[in-house]
């Protein structure tokens, strides 16, 4: 592999459209369509498509009580779908194209309704069409995840509502700050396929959530246990699969550094697995399968932003140590919190983000087989520049979740459902139709 330094920034730099980028083509060269590449890329799209439906809403759908896991398959599938649409309008031209004076926050309307998106056009070696589509599951999948934060007891058309304001005022411009050349892309900081704009992001939205939906009814005497660890350990298993497409995709290219950051992905679901795993067995005497896909999760998210920057053993370490982590969270720190998260999304999205944000910097140092820093950069300074773009992610999501479900109540009369209806499930009380009939 070539030294760190001529593929620093890989994927902030793939990713941002107009940027100083890996793909800059001089005036006289053209983009020339590379068929390996643009298949590689495509396969990664249907693999996170997969990942999205059926595997969140299966692992979602298993952790939900039987009277409302209908309704968790119904709030995955119609958000993903509505988020879809709202990236091809306009999600997309202000997440990748120039924003002029407001390009630190925000990009601009030049591709607005995909207008210039051609089946000519090229983002380095792929279609841009393709590179449009790889970037629409990202952001289709990253408010569906805070679905898990207020399951259960929220009005169906609140999820929607909330959803198209949180994407147009949080995702887009967090992605394009991130990504798309704004001010956290000039800053440079370490973060390969989405740990501040993905997972950090969302665990802080499902904290506020959970708090301005209130806690579902029943909760602390009531049993709210999983109702199908099978349909879980099935979706969750979709998400493994197709998270390694979701990180080894972010190269946009079919080589030597893409399987490096399939392998890490691989490697690091497998040690936090392992990890939950043990911390269960000792502090409850079994291990349980629910333990063991959530390590699995735990992992994969510490590694996300990671993947890129670390070696096979440093991706290793960084998933045996977020899952205990993520384990405190999760049974100590919520309970302190006093919010009802349903399934856990701020424990283990939300804190294995800031985790994996963190050890990305430390095992990024090549004497614990990392890639190194940037030129200029040493293990300091890349690490303040993490804690900060780490802080602001946390601010800016709570500020504009607060924002989008405040908006979502006053739209639609309120975030709750009838206590008549939780109780009675939202299966049938918002959808008419049950998710089983026994």
């Amino acid at each position: 592999m070539k030294s760190f330094h001529s593929l620093r920034w890989m994927i902030p730099a793939t990713l941002a459209v107009g940027a100083s980028s890996l793909w800059a083509q001089s005036a006289t060269e053209a983009p020339t369509l590379n068929a390996g590449d643009t298949a590689f890329v495509f396969a990664c799209c249907l693999a996170v498509w997969l990942m999205t439906i059926p595997g969140l809403a299966l692992f979602y759908g298993g952790l939900a009580r039987t009277k409302n896991v209908l309704s968790i398959l119904m709030q995955v599938f119609s958000v993903s779908s509505l988020i879809t649409v709202l990236w091809a309008l306009y999600g997309y031209s202000l997440t990748f194209t120039d924003g002029g004076s407001v390009q630190s926050i925000i990009g601009g309307l030049d591709k607005l309704f995909l207008q210039g998106v051609t089946q000519d056009s090229m983002q380095g070696s792929i279609p841009e069409l393709l590179y449009f589509f790889f970037m629409l599951l990202f952001a289709a999948i990253t408010p569906t995840i805070i679905v898990g934060a207020f399951a259960e007891r929220i009005k169906f058309a609140a999820v929607l509502v909330f959803m198209a304001i949180w994407f147009t005022i949080n995702y887009v411009p967090m992605a394009h700050m991130g990504w798309g050349g704004g001010w956290v892309f000039q800053l440079g900081a370490q973060d390969f396929a989405g740990g501040n704009v993905v997972h950090v992001n969302v665990g802080i939205a499902a904290l506020v959530g959970a708090w301005l939906v209130g806690a579902r009814k029943g909760v602390g005497t009531a049993a709210m246990a999983p109702h199908n660890m099978t349909m879980t350990m099935t979706g969750g298993s979709l998400l493994w699969v197709g998270w390694l497409a979701f990180c080894g995709g972010c190269v946009l290219a079919a080589n030597g550094f893409s399987m490096l950051v399939v392998l890490n992905t691989m490697l690091a679901g497998a040690a936090g697995t392992l990890s939950w795993l043990l911390v269960e067995w000792v502090h409850r005497g079994r291990p349980s399968m629910l333990g063991a896909v959530s390590g699995a999760i735990a992992g994969l998210v510490a590694i996300t932003p990671a993947c890129g920057f670390v070696g096979p053993m440093g991706a290793i370490a960084i998933g045996f140590i977020v899952s205990p982590i993520c384990v405190w969270a999760v049974e100590k720190l919520k309970p302190m919190i006093g919010l009802d998260d349903s399934f856990d999304v701020f424990g283990v999205h939300g804190v294995g983000g800031i985790v994996g944000g963190i050890l990305t910097t430390v095992f990024a140092v090549p004497a614990l087989g990392g890639l190194g820093f940037a030129e200029g950069r040493d293990f300091g300074s890349q690490m303040q520049i993490q804690v900060l773009v780490i802080g602001f992610s946390i601010v800016y999501s709570a500020v504009t979740s607060f924002i989008a479900f405040k908006l979502a109540s006053l739209i639609c009369g309120g975030l709750r459902v009838q206590e008549d209806d939780e109780v009675e499930g939202l299966d049938m009380s918002s959808h008419g139709e049950p998710g089983y009939k026994l």
